[in-house]
């Protein structure tokens, strides 16, 4: 192999998969079980790539933090419980084209492809088997070993495992967090406009795109700009 090593990081939820029907049914499940109101499909979507957590507290901040944490296993049960009915990949479908390309920048010499998502390595697990994606991410960051998006330390971890270098380094996904992880982490930022964030919400992004068929040239053209 030769030349650098280079890592491309991919958010997972709204930016590989589109789970937000799960997503939004399972935070309703966790509200309506402890008698809560439910927030608005806008609301719930707007907290996607936090750790589930602080996403709670986010949506529900008032809430005494034993009703919270019961809301946080209210939520991962309703979750599993759609995820095994369905089968992850119909429950959390691969976004049109994003096999073709995980594969492509698979097959790219000195490519290396990771994940860094709020998802807990349980959910991580199941959605790689249910699509078939074994062997295809060589370091997978969750929710379970690191502080919660926006802080950098899973891209950090990421880096230290491949030893790949910041500016070698990409991030890609669909929310405000994932960008502004990859900028306290000193990496470059690719936004998606399929996702859960409207695009102003990814203005800290290098560029925002639009197509997944995008992808490849849009990060050819990074690595030609850090050289």
């Amino acid at each position: 192999m030769s030349g650098p090593l280079r890592l491309v990081l991919f958010d997972v939820d709204g930016t590989l998969v589109d789970s937000q029907g799960d997503i939004v049914m399972s935070m309703t499940a966790a509200f309506e079980g402890v008698g809560a109101p439910v927030p608005d499909r806008a609301s719930i979507l707007s907290i996607v790539g936090l750790s589930l957590p602080r996403a709670m507290a986010e949506l529900a901040p008032r809430v005494e933090d034993a009703v919270r944490a019961r809301m946080v296993e209210l939520y991962k049960g309703s979750y599993m419980a759609l995820r095994a009915a369905a089968g992850s990949a119909a429950s959390s479908p691969l976004y049109p084209g994003a096999r073709a390309v995980l594969d492509g920048l698979s097959d790219a010499s000195g490519t290396l492809l990771g994940v860094a998502t709020g998802k807990s390595r349980r959910g991580l697990d199941a959605l790689i088997a249910g699509h078939g994606l074994e062997g295809l991410f060589v370091t997978q960051q969750t929710a379970d070993h690191h502080p919660s998006k926006p802080h950098p330390a899973m891209i950090e971890e990421a880096m230290r495992e491949t030893g790949v270098e910041p500016h070698q380094t990409v991030m890609i996904g669909d929310t405000e967090f994932d960008m502004e992880m990859a900028r306290a982490a000193g990496v470059h930022a690719l936004g998606v406009s399929w996702g859960y964030h409207a695009r102003e919400r990814l203005r800290q992004a290098d560029r925002i795109l639009d197509s997944m068929d995008a992808l490849p040239d849009a990060i050819d053209e990074i690595w030609r700009i850090a050289g």
